[in-house]
């Protein structure tokens, strides 16, 4: 027998499928290697045989096996070196170490070095050296597997990092797409709430324009609702709707002949008073076509509903009543004192504020009537911040502080307009065609105003 050969056995006859694990076989001793050859050539292994461990390393250097069988007692390389260098050079190749002798100093050796699977005892039983291997190979195989498995596992995983990787930046991308759509949305929105309001006063102004007594009146009173709103601490949408009900307050008296217009109440004949006591119900039926001003129609249907029941057009008492209308029912009251339209006199801005004040709790809500007298004594924003100007020192950038209103009251521009060539030319046509001293307010740290002369 040559030093180390390589063999595969042929199944004998009815023996086990065969198996395609490599077994090496090797031992200084012929017989031995015979024996274990004829053992396991029934089960159809490739079999590998050397006789020492140098022979044994140099014939598996190219040449992998599954399963190593050495014997412990060798010349020039023991069992327990040659296990560690073949663990060294196949880590994954089962380790079964042959003992003869009763040396536990050189088997715990082979177990810390080699780390062999099993140890086997010489003389060994056929049936249990047979099933060690079996098993070691089997333990071997899910090993392999468990670890194929693994890094299919860990590809996989990969992969899926790499995918979730992929969707996070799809996500951040389409989150990016959504919030500037949003942006634009809530741009397009509040420029057309904007213009919405910006219409509102416009046609409020015009409404104005059919009594020149009144010009202005419906920019005044929504000025002092939007104040007692503040002062009442009333919420955004509560505050809005009175806003807006304030400048739509006269609505409903846009069919009136002119001659009723500049009538006080008071003088009022019964057709004609009885023309009046409707025009709440026009304004409503004016506003149902837009859904958005339903609340305010209610307002200003019971703007003339008292505390007291005593009201129109639906007798309506305490808090039945709507508090924008609650809101609005003293506030135009007190313009309408003022301006002689509610009595055969103009009342001061004291009489008007004590008549106010000796209808709360009647006529008018009490914490209303609170909050109004309360605002009535403050005095009115200053606006340090910006400077008037006449309008033939008005640059394009200049930005408004205040609303442009022409001398009949009509809202001309709308606080916050920043202006360009073409509107700066308008205003100073509207000036000289009109024949004014037209006035303006302007920001003083709008880019236009930076050298803004001293008036």
């Amino acid at each position: 027998m040559t030093e180390a050969q390589a063999l595969v056995a042929a199944p004998a006859a009815g023996a086990a499928p065969a198996s395609t694990a490599t077994l090496l076989l090797v031992d200084d001793e012929p017989s031995i290697l015979s024996a274990l050859r004829r053992l396991f050539r029934p089960q159809g292994y490739r079999i590998l045989i050397a006789e020492g461990g140098a022979a044994a390393l140099e014939l598996v250097r190219n040449d992998p096996v599954d399963l190593v069988i050495s014997d412990m007692r060798m010349p020039g390389m023991d069992g327990a070196q040659f296990l560690e260098k073949m663990r060294q050079m196949q880590p994954d190749a089962a380790r079964i170490l042959l003992t003869g002798y009763a040396d536990i100093s050189s088997t715990i050796a082979a177990i810390n070095c080699g780390q062999i699977h099993r140890y086997i005892a010489k003389p060994w039983d056929d049936n249990d050296i047979v099933l060690v291997v079996r098993e070691a190979l089997a333990r071997r195989q899910l090993e392999r597997q468990n670890q194929q498995l693994s890094t299919l596992i860990a590809g996989q995983n990969e992969e899926l990092r790499q995918l979730n990787g992929q969707l996070e930046q799809r996500v951040k991308h389409r989150t990016a797409e959504i919030e500037q759509i949003n942006d634009m949305l809530n741009v397009a929105y509040d420029e057309l709430k904007s213009n919405f309001m910006l219409s509102m006063r416009i046609f409020s102004g015009l409404m104005d324009l059919r009594h020149s007594g009144l010009a202005g009146q419906s920019s005044r009173v929504s000025e002092w609702v939007k104040r007692v709103c503040v002062q009442m601490k009333l919420d955004e949408r509560q505050s809005h709707d009175a806003y807006v009900a304030a400048l739509l307050h006269g609505i409903g008296k846009i069919g009136f002949p002119d001659g009723m217009l500049g009538k006080p109440l008071s003088t009022l004949s019964s057709d004609e008073t009885a023309r009046y006591r409707k025009h709440t119900l026009n304004a409503e039926a004016a506003l149902m076509p837009l859904a958005q001003l339903q609340p305010v129609a209610r307002i200003i249907r019971s703007q003339h509903e008292r505390i007291d029941g005593n009201g129109f057009p639906d007798g309506l008492e305490g808090d039945e009543i709507p508090l924008g209308a609650r809101i609005l029912a003293p506030v135009v009251d007190y313009e309408n004192l003022i301006n002689g339209t509610l009595a055969e006199r103009r009342f001061t801005a004291e009489d008007a504020a004590s008549s106010i004040r000796r209808g709360a709790g009647t006529r008018y809500d009490a914490k209303v009537v609170a909050a109004f007298v309360e605002v009535l004594k403050q005095p009115l924003p200053d606006c340090e911040s910006d400077r008037e100007i006449s309008a033939l020192d008005l640059v394009p950038g200049m930005v408004l502080s205040r609303d442009l209103v022409s001398t009949q009251g009509t809202l001309l521009l709308a606080a916050g307009y920043m202006f360009d060539a073409r509107v700066v030319r308008q205003v100073r046509e509207y000036a000289q065609r009109e024949g004014v001293k037209l006035t303006l307010r302007v920001r003083k740290d709008n880019p236009g105003g930076a050298n803004l002369p001293n008036h």
